[in-house]
Parts: C-alpha cells; sequence; structure tokens
C-alpha cells in the first residue's frame, strides 16, 4: 500500500486550492489501509486542523509521501527520488518553462500523471477545474469593466462587481449579481454601451461557468448572424444584456471553399482560416473559453484590432477575458499571464503597446492563468469529488511493474507521461522539447 500526500501549493500568493478536501480524504481512508500526509501551508483554503481531525499527519515537507498529489507545477528542486506524482505538469505542448522539471522528474526515477490526461473512452476529461476558470473569469471581467468605465465617467450597476477572490463562493457571487441584474432590469444600463454585447468563445465546460455567472444578468441569447443587424433593427433595449456563444462553425471556415466539417479541423486544422474578426465591431465584452494550440488559425489578431479601430470613433470591443490564456496564442495581444493581484493590462491596438492595470485608455485584457484559485473552496470540493474515485487505485498500484500490470486503473494509464524515469509511448514525442535543455 502506497501512502498519500497532499503537497502544499507554492507556485504563487493566490493558488489555495486543494486536489483533496479533508471529507474526501476522510472516506479514502476509512476504506483503504494506508496513511495520508498533509504537508502544512498556512495559505490553503481547507485548514491543518481539518485534515487532523480526520487522521491525517500533518508534515513540514514531501518526504513521508510515496504518491504526492498537488494542483500546479512542482519546483524542480523540491522533486524527490522515486515518487508518483499527480498534478497539472503543463509540458504536453512542449511548454518550455517546465522542461526543466520534467527532465528532473525523469532523473529521479519518478512517475507523472497529469490530470489533463484523465479521460474517459471519447478523450472527455474525468479530473478538472474547468466550471470554475468560467465562473472566475465572468466575476473578474464585471468587475474590471466595471471600475474601467467608472473611471471614464461612465456609471454603470457593474461598478457594484467585485472581483471573484472577494466572495466566499460562487452562490455568493450569484446572489450579489442578481442584485445587480435586478438593477440593470429596472433602470437600464447608459446608452454608451447599449447595447451591450458579451461574446463567448467556446461550448464546453469553461464556457458553461462563464454562461451560469452572466445568466444572473437580465440576459437574451443571440446567434451570431443576429449580430450585424442587432442595432439596425431597433428592438434593443438598454434593460437587456446579449449574450452570443460561438461555436467553431461561426469562427473559421475551410480555405478551398468546402463546407465546414468539425472533425475535419480537429484532424486538419491547417486547412481552415478564421473569419472570426467579422463580430468584433458588434462585441462590448469578449469571452474567450476554447481550446487552442498552434495548429489552428488565431481568432484575435494584432491587424484585425488595429483595423478595429482604424475608423474614426471609439470601437465597442472593450474588454476581452483570455481565459484559456494561451500566451501568443489565438487572442494574439495576449502577450503576458498576470496573476490575481494584478489580473489585466491594458491593450493598445495601434501601437501594440501593454499598460498594467485596467484604468486607462485601450482594451482592457483579462489574463489569469489560474483562475479557478480565485474561488478556491468551491473549486477544490469539485475537483476532489472527481478525483477520489482514482485515489484507491493510486493507494495499491505496484510501481515496481511494468505500467500495463501495475494495477493502475486504465483511465490513469492514460495520463501517465513518465513511468519510473522514462517517457511512455504516448508522450514520447516530448523527447525533442526536452533535448535542448541538456
Amino acid at each position: 500500500m502506497n501512502t498519500i500526500l497532499i503537497r502544499a501549493e507554492d507556485k504563487n500568493e493566490w493558488e489555495r486550492r486543494t486536489p483533496l478536501v479533508p471529507d474526501d480524504l476522510k472516506d479514502i481512508l476509512q476504506n483503504e489501509k494506508t496513511r495520508a500526509f498533509v504537508e502544512t501551508s498556512p495559505k490553503r483554503v481547507f485548514k491543518e486542523e481539518e485534515y487532523a481531525e480526520i487522521g491525517a499527519k500533518i508534515c513540514s515537507d514531501m518526504e513521508p509521501g510515496q504518491v504526492i498529489l498537488g494542483v500546479k507545477e512542482i519546483p524542480r528542486e523540491k522533486i524527490l527520488n522515486n515518487r508518483t506524482y499527480l498534478f497539472f505538469s503543463h509540458t504536453i505542448k512542449g511548454q518550455k518553462e517546465n522542461m526543466p522539471m520534467l527532465q528532473r522528474l525523469m532523473d529521479s526515477g519518478s512517475t507523472l500523471i497529469d490530470y489533463e490526461k484523465i479521460t474517459d473512452n471519447q478523450g472527455r476529461r474525468l479530473v478538472y477545474f474547468g466550471p470554475f476558470a468560467g465562473d472566475a473569469g465572468a466575476l473578474d471581467i464585471l468587475w474590471l469593466v466595471g471600475e474601467y468605465w467608472q473611471y471614464k465617467g461612465i456609471h454603470t450597476p457593474f461598478a457594484e462587481c467585485k472581483q471573484a477572490t472577494e466572495y466566499d463562493s460562487v452562490a455568493d457571487a450569484k446572489e450579489k449579481l442578481s442584485a445587480i441584474g435586478e438593477q440593470i432590469h429596472a433602470e437600464g444600463l447608459p446608452s454608451f454601451i447599449s447595447p451591450l454585447v458579451i461574446g463567448i468563445m467556446g461550448y464546453g465546460n469553461v464556457s458553461k461557468g462563464a454562461q451560469n455567472i452572466f445568466n444572473t444578468l437580465p440576459v437574451q441569447y443571440l446567434q451570431p448572424e443576429e449580430l450585424a443587424g442587432l442595432e439596425q433593427n431597433g428592438n434593443t433595449n438598454n434593460k437587456t444584456v446579449y449574450v452570443v456563444v460561438f461555436k467553431e462553425e461561426h469562427m473559421v471556415r475551410r480555405t478551398d471553399g468546402q463546407p465546414f466539417d468539425l472533425q475535419d479541423y480537429y484532424t486538419h486544422p491547417e486547412k481552415y482560416e478564421s473569419v472570426f474578426e467579422q463580430y468584433l465591431p458588434y462585441i462590448t465584452i469578449l469571452v474567450n473559453a476554447t481550446y487552442w494550440d498552434k495548429r489552428y488559425p488565431r481568432f484575435v489578431t494584432w491587424e484585425g484590432l488595429r483595423k478595429l479601430y482604424s475608423g474614426g470613433q471609439e470601437p465597442k470591443l472593450c474588454a476581452i477575458a483570455d481565459i484559456t490564456c494561451d500566451v501568443n496564442g489565438s487572442i494574439e495581444c495576449n502577450v503576458k499571464s498576470t496573476d490575481s493581484g494584478m489580473p489585466a493590462y491594458l491593450v493598445e491596438p495601434r501601437t501594440e503597446r501593454i499598460t498594467d492595470g485596467h484604468k486607462g485608455e485601450g482594451i482592457v485584457l483579462l489574463a489569469v492563468d489560474n483562475l479557478p484559485a480565485e474561488l478556491p473552496r468551491d473549486a477544490s470540493e469539485f475537483f476532489s469529488n472527481q478525483l477520489k474515485p482514482f485515489v484507491p487505485s493510486l493507494i495499491r498500484a505496484d510501481f515496481s511493474k511494468p505500467l500495463e500490470h501495475s494495477g493502475l486503473d486504465e483511465a490513469l494509464q492514460k495520463a501517465v507521461i513518465v513511468y519510473n524515469g522514462r517517457l511512455t509511448e504516448d508522450f514520447a514525442y516530448i523527447k525533442q522539447y526536452l533535448e535542448p535543455i541538456k
């Protein structure tokens, strides 16, 4: 039987999540003959006393753990030899900044299981924080634009919004946002920002989380093709927030003129080009909740933003919440990620300059790369509930045997990037990114 350990998160001061909450760990310990350790942390959202009460031992480092559970990346100097680690490693795209950590994991003879790759037979993720990234991103962008407009002398009910970190829970946030929605419904929004249109790129878990927040306002959903005529038809009103959800078929087209095919797009993205920027003139707040890697076309480019700003008047678009947060990715003007202490910067499309903060001229860009951490209790409970069924397999597994005979759950086996110091077959391609650091 392997011991398990919950490590102290140390990526930044804002990371307060935990992969297993006390109630779930209690159930595991009641059914498995093992010991659990919790590394001491002054900022974890669940207190050490709560873990001690259910039988876990509090420790000062990771030494007692054979299976070490975390959330974010582990500093390479803290990686112990011959352990099994579970966390979001951010290595499967060959991310340069995490290659030294991955090399250290291999040199240590350890095993790395990445939550992102724990999937079912259809490739659907089974352990994730998705909805809470959307929840936090939506809350933050409403707070940011509220203060942005207030700075410009435009008084809106959104000035009462707060950053996600300031709410006790999603339920607390929605209750307070509902009151703001009632004010909008009763008094309307200033004509300068009406009709207020929120565009959401993507329709998965992150998008659903964002919609969960926006739906507390008096919203009306539109189809993308309705946007261009929205203001011309005269049927808009300032007591409604308009929301548009964009799917792949709205954002790209085949370069050869053939009809769009979703599976073909996933398989051969090089055949497609973005057509998304046609919608930018009609959107007030853009939320990016799509998966993206460099094989796919960009959706918002510097060139497209310059074109938007080339007219005689200030564009409608004033804020982008890049929840996906791929730096220099699908949203080209996302040139750096941020944290919850300074979550946004202003983008000036004409000069491609950025300025930290969100009160000034330009487009407010939210680029926090770990948004679920802003709702640590809700996010941890959700995540822990998903992870809990896999923990007995980790406790019972024999990592001295070949992976296929280790007894590890099948879904976990698929998520093993490194096994006892070696890249597994599915992730052997990462070797090309490791070689330059040797």
